[in-house]
C-alpha cells in the first residue's frame, strides 16, 4: 500500500514592497512522504517570492513532467516554472523550454554550493532561468515553523530591498537568497 501525501493548510499574507503585491493566499500543500519539512517549506517561500493569483503548485515529487510551482496563461502555456532543489541540467533544460521563466531554488549548505560549481557552468546559455540559493541556517529555520503550527499555519511574509521575513506566530525567519544566476529579461 503506497503511502499518501499529509496535507498542510496555510494562509499565507504576502506583503511584497519590492514587487508592490500584497495579497492573503489560501494554501492548500500537500507534502510527499518523501518530502521533508525543510524541503515543504521552501516551497512555501518561494511561492512568497513569486506570488500571483495563477501560481499553483504542481505535482512536484509526483510527477516527472510538472514543476514544484506553476503559474500558466489563459492558453495554458506556462508562463513561470519554479523547482526547489539541486535538479540535474536535463531537468532544467526540458523545463526552460518548455516555460517563458524558470527559477530554481535551492538550499542545502555545502551540497548546494557544490551543485552549483558543477552546474553552474552549463546552465549560463538558459536566457529563460534564474538560480536562487537560501543559506543553508535560514532553510532550517523555515522548517522549525512547521513544528509550531502544526497542520495549520498562519504566516505572514514581508519581502523588501530582496530580503525576506516569514513570521508564524510569534517566530519570526529572516532569508536573504542569494542570487546565482538571473534571468535575461527582454
Amino acid at each position: 500500500m503506497a503511502l499518501k501525501a499529509t496535507i498542510f493548510k496555510a494562509d499565507l499574507q504576502v506583503s511584497d514592497m519590492d514587487r508592490n503585491y500584497f495579497h492573503e493566499h489560501a494554501l492548500t500543500i500537500a507534502r510527499h512522504p518523501s518530502e521533508n519539512d525543510e524541503r515543504m517549506m521552501v516551497r512555501v517561500l518561494a511561492f512568497a517570492l513569486y506570488a500571483h493569483e495563477a501560481l499553483a503548485f504542481g505535482k512536484g515529487l509526483s510527477a516527472d513532467d510538472e514543476p514544484d510551482l506553476w503559474r500558466k496563461d489563459l492558453t495554458g502555456a506556462i508562463d513561470l516554472w519554479i523547482d526547489v532543489g539541486l535538479l540535474d541540467e536535463k531537468r532544467i533544460r526540458k523545463a526552460c523550454g518548455r516555460a517563458a521563466q524558470v527559477v530554481i531554488v535551492s538550499y542545502g549548505g555545502r551540497g548546494a554550493e557544490l551543485w552549483w560549481a558543477q552546474a553552474g557552468p552549463q546552465l549560463e546559455r538558459f536566457r529563460n532561468l534564474t538560480v536562487l540559493n537560501l543559506p543553508q541556517a535560514a532553510s532550517q529555520a523555515l522548517s522549525a515553523l512547521v513544528k509550531l503550527s502544526q497542520r495549520n499555519m498562519e504566516l505572514h511574509c514581508l519581502i523588501q530591498e530582496e530580503h525576506v521575513w516569514l513570521t508564524c506566530g510569534e517566530e519570526r525567519v529572516e532569508v536573504v537568497p542569494a542570487r546565482l544566476k538571473i534571468a535575461v529579461t527582454k
